[in-house]
Parts: structure tokens; sequence; C-alpha cells
């Protein structure tokens, strides 16, 4: 409710207006007949008449306080701009409170609360008994962010008028702000005591009961404001969090989209319409609307946590971090907003700085499931497996229904035995609603679980379900362009263009490239390596994907190709160096660089590329069976992976036709797991290395893997994942196309 709009004039006039309309205390310069008229004017709602009155009257008194006072409030209740008269009646009226009231009220609406405040305070001093200015100082404490401080005003106000239905409703909305909505939800009764069909009060009500966890009860109330004042957009929004808080995701956006009919820039039911689309998996309209928000009001640290988030779902990294730290700069303490960049700095591999982010979120809120979950995987990431499950365990006791913390439990170990309490655990969750990104994460845990047992059936149910779920995220994998993009990358590498960047090619031996199919060895190839003292593994570093784009982007302005090779050689590099502490070599294991190695030769000729080669099946269905979120749509089908591994041999087979023998070596998987020291003598031949024994226990190398096989790498070598697709024989389907794909026998053993 508006402050103050409904209170009499103490002077008994009878006006319903905030603004007194002027009670004479003592003679003043024009004769009180004078003024007298002006007020009956003003009363009469005659305010032009009012107005002209006045100024005539200041052109003979300009130093009458009244007349200024009653002009402020015929301009105020005309909807005329009255800051400078009402500034000028209360510096004339140091003595007269409701001309502090006045102003202070008319500095409040414009959004200066601090001044408003002090004119408020000023008329307390004067008339400390005066219930509305008491809420109104009120009101300013809360703006100003001192919702503690308001308590005393509000429940002064209440003291001396007990029935004051505005007191009850902002003191309630002073506990909410103060996360107290068990106390609100008492004020909020209160005010409804003497007006029980306040559309605002109902809807501020359901809100506190919202927030206690009491879903119905509060969509009750909510329908409840909408039915008495239909175009109350804060009710749409209020019912839509309530809908959201019983999963009921569609009709809560349905609502968020009446609100923002309603109010078209009301920005808290942007954030709640995109963060319910991004449950939904729409990440598109889910982006647009964040934007908007921020677009709308820079200044809301929520606003830019939101926008960080779906950044983040999208792998929009760097802009995901500056979303983030936009939110800290404008709030310093917010949990989500560190939680979320320590999630971008764990991905872009500045893992310390994630782990402080994290600690940072657990100084605030020692009880944050989720930075503790987080923290489990940045232990992960370092082999820490023991610690990691300690992490997760320690959120699940805080919140046994904390889906990360499940799934965390069996992604990094082998699970030896039927573990009952887990099963019942997820279980018990995805009979629940639940985000969609939740309920794909537990069916993926639920068919690892089952595989980790060899029960394969229910392993792959599960797997099938993950993967139907995954498709409603709205990306669709598009066949004909990944075919043209192939097609072009196939047309334009070829010996000829080899030989025009010759001149500008760089000449550095530091990169070695690793690449392949997803989930064919590269994270095993790069552990290996990257155990060998001049070996850095700097994991997957996304580069080479932007640098074709800008080649492409150049040549349809005329401009050749070597002339931009030097300035991508020379930004990979600083990539590199700024990674590798002064090794000789260091590896990026991005396995669709196998797209791109014609243009990597290009730049770097003496750099090498090691492409790791996997038994097709056994590729296509443990990509299937791993939860990717930034690997591409074409993981979700089996069609789909079947046209996506034709183009990936489509091009492999280019480049064995024209880059030199010294520039690639192949390595079939299934060899390095069958004899693993006569596989890495070559690789490190190949890379111009010596031999170093350390290679052979990669498994004990301390370094961080954040990739899907960070537990595999941390174990001795296993010949268990070859020919794993026979345990799923009876689903494979459309995966039977490839058996007749012999990729090791192309192999120069």
């Amino acid at each position: 409710m508006t402050p103050g709009r409904n209170d009499p004039c103490p002077c008994g006039s009878g006006t319903k207006y905030k603004h007194c309309c002027g009670a004479v205390s003592a003679p003043a310069l024009p004769g009180m007949q004078q003024i007298g008229a002006l007020v009956a004017l003003v009363d009469q709602e005659r305010l032009p008449e009012a107005e002209q009155g006045a100024r005539a009257l200041l052109g003979t008194y300009p130093d009458a306080g009244m007349l200024w006072k009653v002009l402020s409030v015929a301009l105020v209740r005309q909807g005329k701009d009255a800051l400078e008269e009402l500034r000028r009646a209360a510096q004339l009226l140091p003595r007269d409170a409701e001309a502090h009231r006045n102003l202070g009220a008319a500095l409040y609406d414009r959004g200066q609360w601090q001044e408003a405040l002090s004119s408020l305070s000023r008329a307390l001093d004067l008339q400390p008994r005066a219930v509305q200015p008491l809420i109104e100082a009120a009101n300013a404490l809360r703006a100003l962010g001192r919702a503690r401080e308001s308590l005393a005003l509000y429940e002064r106000a209440l003291q001396l008028e007990p029935g004051a239905r505005e007191a009850h409703n902002n003191l309630g909305n002073a506990f909410l702000e103060l996360g107290q909505p068990g106390e609100a939800v008492n004020c909020y009764r209160r005010a409804l005591e003497s007006k029980p069909n306040d559309a605002q009060v109902l809807c501020n009500l359901g809100n506190a009961l919202r927030q206690l966890g009491q879903f119905r009860e509060a969509i009750g109330y909510s329908q409840r404001a909408i039915a008495l004042e239909p175009g109350l957009s804060m009710a749409h929004n209020n019912l839509g969090l309530a809908l959201a808080g019983l999963g009921r995701w569609r009709e809560a956006v349905a609502s968020y989209r009446r609100a923002l009919y309603l109010s078209p820039h009301y920005i808290e039911a942007l954030n709640n319409l995109g963060n319910a689309l991004r449950d939904l998996g729409d990440h598109r309209e889910a982006l647009s609307l964040h934007r908007k928000a921020v677009e709308l009001d820079p200044r809301r640290a929520d606003s830019h946590c939101n926008l960080g988030n779906v950044l983040f779902d999208l792998r929009h990294l760097e802009e995901a971090a500056g979303s983030f730290r936009r939110a800290l700069a404008l709030r310093a303490e917010y949990p989500q907003a560190l939680l979320g960049l320590a999630m971008v700095l764990r991905i872009q591999g500045h893992t310390s700085e994630a782990e402080a982010s994290c600690r940072a979120v657990l100084a605030i809120d020692p009880q944050h499931v989720e930075a503790s979950v987080l923290l489990g995987e940045l232990c992960a990431d370092r082999g820490q497996f023991a610690q990691a499950q300690q992490h997760f365990e320690r959120a699940l006791e805080i919140d046994p229904g904390l889906p990360s913390a499940y799934c965390g439990l069996v992604t990094h170990r082998k699970v030896a035995c039927t573990d009952p309490a887990w099963v019942q655990g997820v279980q018990a969750l995805l009979a629940k609603p639940l985000p969609l990104e939740h309920e794909i994460n537990l069916r993926y845990a639920l068919g690892k679980y089952f595989d980790d047992l060899r029960h394969f059936d229910e392993a792959f149910g599960n797997y099938r379900q993950a993967n139907e779920l995954a498709r409603r995220y709205g990306r669709q994998h598009d066949r004909l362009k990944l075919t043209q993009r192939v097609d072009r990358i196939i047309a334009s590498f070829d010996a000829q263009f080899m030989l025009q960047c010759q001149g500008s090619a760089s000449v550095s031996e530091l990169p070695v490239l690793i690449v392949g199919m997803p989930r064919s060895g590269t994270s095993l190839t790069e552990q290996i390596l990257a155990s060998h003292p001049s070996v850095f593994g700097a994991g997957e570093i996304g580069f080479w994907n932007g640098a074709f784009n800008s080649l492409e982007a150049a040549g349809a302005k005329g401009e050749s190709a070597a002339s931009l090779t030097a300035g991508i050689a020379a930004e990979y590099l600083g990539r590199l160096t700024a990674l590798s502490a002064g090794s000789l070599r260091v590896s990026d294991k991005r396995p669709a660089n196998f797209l791109y190695a014609g243009l990597i030769h290009a730049v770097f000729p003496r750099a090498r590329i090691i492409h790791m080669q996997r038994h097709p099946v056994d590729t296509c269905l443990s990509i299937y069976f791993q939860n990717f979120f930034n690997i591409g749509p074409y993981a979700h089908d089996f069609d789909n992976l079947v046209h996506y591994y034709r183009e990936y041999v489509r091009v492999t087979d280019h480049w064995r036709a024209v880059l030199p023998a010294s520039a690639l070596l192949e390595v079939p998987y299934e060899a390095l797991i069958a004899d693993q020291e006569a596989w890495t003598r070559r690789m490190l031949d190949f890379i111009g290395l010596p031999w170093d024994p350390r290679c052979l226990d990669f498994h004990e190398t301390e370094r961080v893997v954040t990739t899907a096989s960070r537990w595999q790498v941390r174990q001795k070598i296993s010949r268990a994942s070859a020919g794993r697709w026979r345990n799923y024989e009876p689903y494979l389907g459309p995966l039977r196309q490839l058996l007749d794909v012999a990729d090791t026998a192309r192999t120069a053993v």
C-alpha cells in the first residue's frame, strides 16, 4: 500500500490526501481569510484555482511559508513537480511538522531516501506521536536497506494506533526482508483483521507462507488477491513462485507471463520467469529475459547473478564470470554469485580460485549445501575422492533431498555392492516434481549405479530416460549444418593451403593436440603424457573452433588465410605459456579439435597431433551414457550419434590424406590399454621427449582433471572398457551400422 494515502488531515478539514492542506496556527503576512479561501479551493478539488491564487499572493508575500505550503499541496495533487515548493515551505516553516513530513514524502517518492528520512525525522522531532510520519520514516529506513532499524518505528506506530493496517503490513514486509517469514505472517494476519479483503495484504501473506514452505495455502491467498484485484501483477508473480515451489513450473510460467503482461518492466517477474524456463530447459528465452532485467536496472545483484547462471549453462564462461563479478561488486557477500563464479573458475581451470570462492560462501553460510557439493567436485578434480565423499555426505546430512549430492556419491567411485539407502533416496526424489536438470542428473547417476553392478537392463533404462529428458532442452542436432561445415573444412584445408601458410607459420613445438571422438581415451592419454616432467596437461582449451570461424569470416572479406596465421599462433601460444610454467610441451586434449587438425598444422607445422581411436560402438555408447553439458545435442540420440561419427570419420580420413606422417600419430585405445608401455614410448618419441618411467604410474600423478574421466584416469590400466558394447547388444539399434567401421584396421601399428 502507498504510505499514508488514506489518512485524514490532522487539521480536520476532511481531506484524504497525505499532504496536509494547511492548518494555520499563527497569523501570516497574508490574511487568514485569504489562506482559508485557498484551503477551501484545495478541499473542493479546485486545484488549478488554488495554484493560481497561491502564486498570485506569493507575488506580494514571497516569504509566506503557508502560501508555499498550500501551493505545494495543490501541485502535488495535480501530479505536478512540487519539490522546490515543498523545500521552500519547510525552510520558511521550520517548526511545522507537516511541512517537513510533506517534503519527506515527496523525496521518498523520488527515491531520495536519505533526504526523505532526514525530513521525516525532523517532523517526528516536532510531533513524536504522529503515526503516519513514523510509518513513512520506517519505510525510508527499509528503502535504505536498514530494515532492522525500521522495526522499532513500526512498533511505535502500532503502540500509538494498534489497528494501523499499513503499519502491520509494512512491519510484515520488514520481517520478510530480514528473513523472518513467520513473524511476517503474524503481521499480515493482523492487517487483515481490519480489512479482510485487502488484495495487497493477501498477496503479501501468500508470499510469506510460500517462504515458509506452505505452498498450497500460499496459492490460495494469491488466488484470493487476484480475484479481488485481477490487475495486481505482484499477486500473479507470487502465485507463480508458489506453483514453482510445488514443481508446477508450466503453471508458474503462465503466472509470470501474466504478471509481465500487466507490468512489462516488472523485474522480479522477469527474473522468476527466466529461472522457471531455465528449470524447464529453455535457456534461450531465459537468457533474453535475464538480459532485459539487467538492462532495466543494472544495480540489481540478483539479476546479474541469474544472467550468470544461464550463461554458465550455455557455456559462455567469460560472460558468465563477468555477470557474477558484477553481482559481487553490487553485493560483496552474495553466496549465489560467489558459488556461480566458483563454478566458472573450475571449468576454466582456476582450481585454487574456485575453492577460495566456495569457502567464501561457507564463511557466510556454513550450511550452504551446494557449496559443500562443489567443494567435493573440486576435491574429485584433484583425485582426492575420499575427501570428496565427505563433502557429499556432509551436504546430505544438511539436506537429505539434495540431488547433486546423490549424484556425487556414485560418480567418483566404482559401486561394488548394492546400496539400498542411496537407491531409495534417489527414487524418492524422482517421485517428486524436479527441475529438468536435476531429473536428468539423477537418471544418469542411476544408470552408472546399475552399470557398475552389471544390472545392464536397469542401467540402460535409466540412461535412455536421461537422454530422452535431455532432448527437451530444445537444442536439436542439425545434421545438414555439421555436414556442410565438414564440407567447408575439407575444401579449405588441402595441401595447397598448407603451402600458402608456410611463410607465416609458427616454428614452435610447444603444442601437443590430443584429438578424437569424446570418450575415446583423450583424458587417459593426457594423464599419461602429463606424468612426464616436461609435459604440462592443460586439459581442454576452447580455441580452435573460434579460430576457424575467424578465418572463415576473414575469407568472406577477401583476406588471405596466411595473413591471419601469425596472429592465431601468437594468441594460442600466449594461452599455453600462461599455463605451462616453462614446460617443453603443453597438451590440449579437446576432442573436437579433430575438425581442425589441418588448420592446426598450417599454423603450427611442428606441433604434434595425437589422434585417439576407439571401437565406434563403445565410443558412441560411452557418449550416450555420459552426462555431458557441453558436448552437443547429437549425444542424446543413436541416429544422431551415427551421423556425427560418420562425419568424424570423413574429416579424419581427409587429414590422413593431406597431413604429413610426422604431424599425426593415430593411437588405438584398445592397443594402448593392452600394451601401455609400448604405446607410451611411441607417443613420447612422437612428441620429441625421452622415456620416463613415471608415465607408467600415471594414476599416481597429482594434477587437476575436470573431464568426465577424472575417476578413471586415477586408476590403473584396465581392459574392462574394451568391448563394453556387448553388454548392451540388445539395445544397440542404429549403432549396429557402425560395427563395420574398423578404426584399428587403418592404424599403422
